[in-house]
């Protein structure tokens, strides 16, 4: 492996400098979590017989305590599709464990809600809150005390993250992420856009859109395109959390069984240990790790607010600054929808994580030295999970790129940096993804046009109100203004007035996912407009400026001596009520706009 490059290492220590006492607080409290962790056979009889009572095949082993008992938790609904094969996951999960002589249970359920349901409706605006939820859940899980190792099964947006940051306060034990991999292949990702930005200009009718939909959508399994979940199952790679290589092999196939047994075969091999254990692996490395990875893959820009919350629950304080700088050297060096062509299938066919892991080591480009789940470290991820003649489970190694419209190496990558800005000005601070934006749309600067809805702009649009050069600004969306809800449904209107040839760009302190396509955006704008930030003086007509050359997002005008606009009302029904608290006590996107971790000092 070639020396770690100079940012790398100065990001990295500046990391591990502004954490020096956060992490040191938390691996003293996984210390103490695991020295005071009751043996099983310490437990009151009564506690032991409640937990006892369900596993019926597994009594007698759990009563003898003949082997580790693994606690699962399971993120599965059949309504999410990524998460459907989930179903059944439990019972063969047991059955792995029993193979090597150790028992599982369901430690408990949470809650997982499809962002793709939710796209531009009230109950997107719980999306980024039910990952506090899913944290709590995997927590309420996790209290029994029961387990000596812990199996995360969950896939898409806010639930990996969730499940992480639940599962890091119980670091004392071993932990691996179990994905179940995405659905095959459906209609292009280009033929799909085509519809979706004709059905926009009113030239196809639902009917033809929803079925170019069910051509994309079309069976269990996770969606193709390069979104928060596929990043997910990429950051799990590059921090060793998941059996090598296991993030793209789709469900119901033998490989994919074969490392799910591989998964609980692992854990319960690692249960009872100190060596290896959540809290000692997801350190101020693996956090660098995840961020190199969303950056030399072009991942989504939800992370930019997860990788934060889950770098807090491990006492590791990670920002947008380390971002940036990461970014300015780290190449990308693949092109995955909505970034290129090509799905997540495909980009898995070209060498898929394993080549990642491997062009990027090789050139001194991530941690090689980290702490892994897998018995022979960091290096391990740099090969592919194949079947060998006895369809027995091996690694191979994957040298070269087989697809370098795809996949390409760092000597040769598809731009010379990451792709994630961090924009700054009198405006605030926001991410800008230019990865999936072409250079010479990195800068526009146009008369601002004021929205506090979605709605608002796409009537705009019908209306023929934005056909122009325009900065749309959707504003009072962040966190604590009605939970950052993801502004997608933006996406095929603004597409449409780009093609037109006009200059747009779009400002806001909500989200947009991986799939937001190739407009301009400085997106997650901190301070948001709620409480008198920037956003809430600005009026129809000031010019603004983004620039993701320089940096810049700023406006010409004297914002100073205005008055903000009125912060809106919050909206009740969809349960959003029952989410006030959270809302209404979350901290700033750059933090991870998460209510529970400030309120629980971390």
């Amino acid at each position: 492996m070639s020396n770690l490059n100079d940012v790398i290492h100065r990001v990295t220590e500046r990391v591990i400098e502004n954490s020096r006492a956060s992490r040191t607080a938390y691996l003293e409290l996984m210390k103490r979590e695991g020295d005071r962790r009751p043996e099983h056979k310490d437990v009151a009889c009564s506690n032991l017989a409640h937990a006892f009572a369900g596993a019926l095949e597994d009594q007698d082993a759990m009563k003898s305590g003949r082997g580790p008992n693994v606690g699962i938790v399971s993120a599965y609904n059949d309504m999410l599709s990524a998460h459907q094969p989930y179903g059944r996951y439990p019972d063969r999960l047991k059955i792995y464990a029993r193979e090597v002589g150790a028992t599982a249970q369901v430690a408990g359920g949470t809650p997982a809600m499809c962002d793709g349901v939710t796209q531009g409706e009230d109950g997107m605006e719980l999306s980024l809150f039910s990952r506090d939820v899913i944290a709590m859940s995997t927590g309420v899980a996790l209290s029994h005390q029961m387990y000596d190792g812990i199996a995360c099964l969950g896939i898409c947006d806010k639930i990996v993250p969730g499940l992480m940051i639940g599962a890091l306060r119980f670091g004392h034990l071993p932990a691996i992420f179990v994905p179940s991999g995405p659905m095959p292949s459906g209609i292009s990702n280009k033929q799909k856009q085509e519809t979706r930005q004709l059905y926009a200009e009113g030239k196809v009718d639902r009917d033809a859109l929803l079925e170019s939909e069910l051509g994309s959508y079309h069976s269990p399994g996770t969606c193709t395109f390069y979104g928060t979940a596929n990043s997910n199952q990429m950051m799990m790679e590059m921090m060793g959390l998941h059996v090598p290589g296991s993030a793209f092999v789709t469900p119901g196939t033998k490989l994919r069984q074969e490392l799910d047994r591989a998964a609980m075969h692992r854990l319960a091999e690692l249960s009872g240990t100190t060596t290896r254990t959540l809290a000692q692996v997801v350190d101020e490395k693996a956090i660098i790790n995840a961020a190199i990875g969303l950056l030399a893959t072009g991942g989504s820009t939800n992370h930019a607010i997860h990788i934060p919350a889950m770098a807090r629950a491990a006492g590791v304080i990670f920002d947008w600054d380390d971002l940036a700088e990461l970014s300015s050297v780290v190449p990308l060096v693949a092109r995955v929808y909505p970034n290129g062509s090509g799905d997540v299938n495909q980009f898995h066919a070209a060498g898929g994580m394993a080549y990642v892991a491997r062009t990027l080591l090789e050139a001194g480009l991530c941690h090689g030295d980290i702490l892994t789940m897998w018995d022979s470290g960091f290096a391990a991820y740099t090969a592919e999970p194949v079947l060998d003649a006895e369809q027995k489970l091996s690694w191979a190694d994957v040298p070269e790129s087989r697809d370098l419209g795809m996949l390409r190496p760092v000597s040769d990558p598809v731009q010379p940096d990451g792709g994630m800005k961090l924009l700054t000005g009198n405006l605030g601070r926001a991410c800008f993804k230019s990865s999936a934006v072409e250079r010479e749309r990195w800068t526009v600067t146009a008369p601002a046009r004021i929205f506090e809805t979605q709605a608002d702009v796409v009537a705009a649009f019908k209306a023929g109100e934005l056909d122009r050069d325009v900065v749309v600004v959707v504003r009072f969306q962040g966190p604590r203004a009605n939970g950052m809800p993801e502004l997608h449904a933006l996406t095929p209107s603004l597409t449409v007035l780009q093609n037109r040839g006009h200059k747009v760009a779009l400002v806001t302190d909500g989200r947009m996912s991986g799939a937001s396509g190739k407009v301009p955006a400085a997106i997650h704008i901190t301070p948001e407009a709620k409480g008198g930030g920037p956003l809430a003086h600005l009026q129809d007509g000031d010019v603004i400026t983004v620039c993701a050359e320089t940096g810049e997002l700023s406006t010409t005008a004297d914002l100073s001596a205005r008055t903000p606009a009125a912060d809106p009302a919050q909206e009740h029904g969809v349960g959003r009520e029952l989410f006030r608290m959270l809302q209404n006590q979350a901290d700033g996107a750059e933090q991870g706009a998460s209510a529970m971790l400030a309120a629980a000092g971390l």
